[in-house]
């Protein structure tokens, strides 16, 4: 009988847990209970950046891993938010609400199966690992349940409306099949004094989660989206350094040649 590889098991495990996260979060949502809807969502996106570096750290990857990360990433980014942001929402225009959410979803599917396409090239070029081409789909999930988010908040804005949010929907889902490149951070080397700030930061930012769930996500949100337009100059900046860099490389071999 073989036995199992627990290295391969445990990320699979939390990727499972995030999963039931996410289908839960449609139960809440169809109760109208959406505060709790999204702290599901939020936590399944939480367990869906552990999943893979623990996988990594752990030397536990697979295909079978990766294959059923990008099935749930579609279900809890793409079906579940669309589905959250319908009940509360768009469901009071309902063909155009609905529609917007088909929209939402078809985009969520094919920016993942461009994701995994895209995985392996980028592996060659060790700068473009750092991007992804498009926002991803846990970002776009935060970005369209972003008006629910604020409505719960302290920031609420009494100018929200269903027409805006499926504006807002139409946006995100055109903003994940674009090929703006969006900030990934995969492979960053990290000093050990910065190392120690960026852990107080992150229980900082955790601890301000946990005590102002929804004004923080708020920011979170407002944050990601100003990083959008930095990361693309960024990445203009990278490539063009990059085709220099070759260029020149190519010049010194043709001169050694002749």
């Amino acid at each position: 009988m073989k036995k199992i590889d627990y290295r391969v098991a445990l990320p699979n495990f939390i990727t499972i847990i995030s999963l039931c996260l996410g289908l839960n979060s449609i139960k809440l949502a169809f109760e109208n209970n959406f505060e709790k809807a999204i702290i599901f969502i939020v936590l399944a996106a939480i367990l869906d950046a552990l999943d893979g570096r623990i996988a990594r750290m752990i030397k536990g990857t697979s295909k079978f891993g990766a294959e059923l990360d990008s099935l749930t990433d579609f279900v809890n980014f793409g079906v579940c938010p669309s589905l959250i942001i319908y009940f509360w929402s768009l469901s009071s225009i309902k063909f155009y609400g609905w529609i917007a959410c088909l929209i939402y979803v078809v985009a969520c599917c094919l920016r993942l199966a461009r994701f995994n396409l895209d995985h392996e090239s980028k592996l060659k070029n060790d700068w473009k690992v750092n991007f992804f081409s498009g926002v991803p789909s846990p970002a776009a999930a935060g970005l369209i349940l972003m008006p629910m988010i604020i409505s719960f908040s302290e920031f609420n804005l009494n100018f929200i409306n269903s027409h805006i949010v499926l504006a807002i929907v139409v946006i995100v889902a055109f903003l994940m099949i674009s090929k703006i490149p969006t900030y990934a951070l995969k492979k960053i080397e990290i000093s050990k004094k910065f190392f120690i700030l960026l852990m107080l930061f992150v229980v900082l930012y955790f601890s301000l989660l946990f005590n102002k769930t929804f004004e923080t996500l708020v920011v979170t949100g407002i944050l990601y989206s100003l990083s959008i337009p930095i990361s693309f100059f960024h990445y203009v900046n990278q490539k063009r350094n990059y085709e220099k860099g070759n260029k020149k490389g190519e010049s010194i071999i043709s001169d050694e040649i002749i």
